[in-house]
């Protein structure tokens, strides 16, 4: 393999890691174009093999290339600090790019529920709109708050105690921490089985099942994320000085937490209309 250290050194004059070629990239766009080609074949005409074709390459492109993502990482010599320090500011981009992801949906739903007047076919101009029954906040949208700053609380004790070099108390609070992400996603499914109005009901079920099933699509992303960190701390890939792959984690898992904060607060609390007993 080119760029391969010899003997723990790096092969480079420079401190940056030159990746080798990889066909993840391409073969990756195929699979994501073949996947967003299926979902609107599936939406439109109901034929879902193709974006079950796409979901299946999408999946193993991710696990084929964060594998050899993972062997780089093992190998002495190729990420050097000024790489680890890279890394970190991508992952930060990363986020803050999730962070206006989120924007968008906030954005539409304040603005409807600031200006109900806007809302199409609206027979009066009120938040949410006449006959919607929404959610009550304090029943498992509370419970599902607990839950994930609970978990906020277990994944931080895991990285202090990697940064201790106690292992075991790292992978108990991993694995609590995937226990309650799985709980979330759980509760969530179940509260979407009783949802009192309809997907295709009009604006406020789009914002709001657009808003929470993609955070919910984000914290099954930081479950699966934590799961390979619990797998890898088994096998001993980290070190209390080298561990950003689980770091990088941790931070993710995080920005769940705060935006499931904001979504509980804005969505859930302050724009409750009549509750469905």
């Amino acid at each position: 393999m080119a760029g391969t250290p010899q003997n723990g050194a790096s092969p480079y004059k420079h401190p940056y890691h030159l990746v080798d070629p990889s066909p993840w990239p391409l073969l990756g766009a195929f699979a994501g174009g073949a996947l967003l080609f299926g979902i609107v074949l599936y939406a439109h005409y109901r034929i879902g093999w193709v974006m079950i074709g796409g979901l299946l390459a999408t999946l193993a492109v991710m696990f084929l290339w964060w594998r050899d993502v993972v062997k780089e990482s093992r190998t002495p010599g190729l990420h050097s600090a000024v790489t680890r320090l890279g890394l970190r500011y991508g992952m930060m981009l990363f986020i803050a790019s999730e962070v206006m992801f989120f924007v968008a949906f906030f954005w539409a739903y304040f603005h409807f529920a600031i200006y109900p007047e806007h809302v199409s076919g609206a027979t009066r101009p009120v938040w949410p709109p006449a006959g919607i029954h929404t959610f009550d906040p304090w029943h498992l949208p509370l419970l599902n708050t607990l839950i994930l700053l609970l978990s906020g609380t277990t994944v931080t004790w895991a990285h202090h105690a990697l940064l201790q070099d106690d292992r075991k108390s790292f992978l108990i609070g991993l694995a609590l921490t995937i226990g309650l992400g799985i709980f979330f996603t759980t509760l969530q499914a179940y509260e979407y089985s009783k949802a009192p109005f309809p997907f295709t009901g009009g604006v406020y079920p789009s914002v709001f099942f657009l808003a929470t099933g993609f955070h919910g699509f984000h914290v099954i992303i930081g479950t699966i994320f934590l799961t390979v960190c619990f797998f890898r701390g088994l096998a001993g890939h980290f070190t209390k000085e080298k561990h950003f792959g689980f770091e990088a984690a941790a931070w993710y898992w995080h920005f769940v937490d705060v935006v499931w904060l904001f979504l509980f607060v804005s969505i859930y609390v302050w724009g409750a209309g009549p509750v469905q007993h």
